[in-house]
């Protein structure tokens, strides 16, 4: 289970990019996840995949939250005041945020058992789910994304890019 794809490397200067880089990690480790299943028939649980699984548990139960953080406390408000349009997508988006933290809880039980050794399988109906929400997800929110690469002003951006990372205590 290895990344292939090469990061981006993106600063809190440019808010938007980082949203977009965050959205490349979830595709990374939605890649990841969707190998899982097979990967554990073939070979087992290992060490590889207790780091690799540690990896995904750390990014969904840290940065993904405060991604979601960044999108319904920064993001979504700004490109909203620039296009009421938009309102309706946003709101459909906060309520896939919860489909999605719920989908994660009962994926993140499994992946954390079995870290621990106290499973050696996991539901690839659960992976499956998860994966589905978030390509429907990201599919919903990067064209806001390019809207508001068009309209926020280079000095918003600055401003939200600093709650970002402040968010982050960076």
């Amino acid at each position: 289970m290895i990344n292939l794809e090469p990061q981006q490397f993106v600063s809190w200067d440019q808010p938007i990019e980082m949203l977009y880089a965050c959205h490349g990690r979830v595709k990374n480790f939605c890649r990841q996840l969707s190998l899982l299943p097979d990967y554990l028939a073939k070979n087992g649980v290992n060490q590889a995949v207790k780091n690799d699984v540690q990896q995904i548990l750390n990014y969904f139960n840290i940065a993904a939250p405060l991604h979601h953080d960044d999108e319904e406390k920064d993001f979504f408000p700004v490109v909203a005041k620039y296009d009421a349009k938009t309102q309706q997508t946003i709101d459909e988006l906060e309520r896939q945020h919860f489909i999605l933290h719920d989908n994660w809880h009962k994926l993140s039980t499994q992946l954390s058992e079995l870290i621990q050794d106290q499973r050696d399988n996991i539901d690839a109906e659960l992976i499956t789910n998860f994966i589905a929400g978030y390509d429907v997800h990201i599919a919903l929110e990067e064209p806001l994304f390019a809207l508001g690469k068009d309209c926020i002003s280079d000095a918003e951006l600055e401003s939200m890019g600093k709650v970002m990372a402040a968010r982050r205590q960076l």
